[in-house]
């Protein structure tokens, strides 16, 4: 993987010829193209279409890839895994669990001094945590602990944010109210990709979508992309998939 260096933090993400593999097998296909900087982009498409596996790339997880991503490498990049891949049983309090998103403004070994423990409570005012700083994270429902971690992601102020079905299995009040998130992110022209499922939330709250069935099916406007057509090809890929295909080489 390489990268080459670009200008401020609204420029583009780019992927070119990107495969990605997952337990040695390609998860995604040949991926090439743009994601709009300072846009929200959704990545929905079957379940095992690869959608998960291709965040984890783009956020630098250990998946083995080949192909490029390139970004500019000063871009501030934010990522929340599923809920699931949660730790959730460590004695941390809410606090402490937010604070983590300041480790590139106080680094590894500084303390967490007054004026920090301010921007902590900030945080989880915006995301309707006030007064929960001192709870323990094994005590909040799942969306509670998802307010906590979107909380952690505005400490982390950053350029790209990265999002593995941010709204799965939560709430809808609380679903609605990180949505509000999302478009404080796109007023300050961050450029947010998230895998999600919920179609009607993608249409009503992204600016772009890729459709995935381990190779794109469709990458463009959300309602360019959510087409019968679009999305009744992506189901027949789906039905198609050999879950033991080596790998690839795409033809010149």
């Amino acid at each position: 993987m390489t990268s080459i260096a670009l200008n401020a933090s609204c420029t583009p993400l780019q992927v070119r010829d990107l495969t990605v593999v997952w337990r040695g097998h390609p998860a995604v296909h040949h991926l090439s193209g743009t994601f709009a900087p300072g846009k929200a982009t959704a990545i929905v498409g079957p379940n095992g279409a690869g959608k998960s596996s291709l965040l984890t790339a783009l956020g630098g997880g250990r998946v083995d890839v080949s192909g490029q991503i390139r970004r500019d490498p000063s871009t501030r990049v934010a990522w929340l895994p599923q809920a699931a891949e949660l730790d959730r049983s460590f004695p941390l309090t809410v606090e402490d669990l937010v604070s983590m998103g300041l480790w590139r403004r106080i680094g590894l070994w500084r303390g967490v001094g007054a004026d920090d423990r301010a921007r902590v409570a900030d945080a989880l005012r915006a995301v309707g945590l006030e007064g929960f700083g001192a709870r323990l994270v094994p005590e909040l429902s799942a969306g509670q602990l998802q307010r906590a971690l979107f909380a952690r992601l505005l400490l982390q102020d950053a350029d790209l944010i990265l999002l593995d079905e941010p709204f799965n299995a939560i709430d809808a009040r609380t679903t609605a109210d990180l949505l509000q998130l999302l478009a404080r992110w796109r007023a300050e022209s961050r450029t947010v990709i998230a895998v999600l499922h919920d179609l009607e939330q993608v249409r009503a709250h992204f600016d772009e979508v890729l459709l995935l069935a381990r190779e794109p099916v469709a990458w463009g406007p959300t309602a360019q992309v959510l087409q019968a057509e679009h999305l009744f090809r992506a189901r027949r890929m789906a039905e198609a998939w050999d879950e033991h295909a080596p790998l690839c080489r795409q033809a010149a």
